[in-house]
């Protein structure tokens, strides 16, 4: 069963404060391999890992359903330092 944008979108809107969210479906449209790139305040305090464990939790559902799934995530800070060094490259 494929596992749509809206359905990821939702589950993290309603389980997190999300200041920026971008869901990047891979796979062409089929629903089996996605990105995403999570900014929120739930991050702070956490490293990468903690983070990734926590929207992994969050999403397990539909992770199960998928072929593949990755993740950045950041704090509204380090968002704004990682997207000054992406506009200046």
């Amino acid at each position: 069963m494929a596992v749509d944008t809206v359905e990821l979108e939702t589950t993290l809107r309603t389980s997190i404060p999300i200041s920026h969210l971008e869901i990047i479906d891979q796979s062409n449209g089929c629903g089996e391999n996605y990105a995403i790139l999570v900014v929120s305040d739930a991050f702070e305090g956490k490293n990468t890992l903690a983070r990734h464990r926590y929207v992994n939790e969050l999403l397990k559902k539909q992770i199960a359903q998928m072929h593949a799934f990755s993740q950045k995530t950041f704090t509204p800070k380090q968002y704004e330092t990682w997207m000054a060094k992406q506009n200046a490259s």
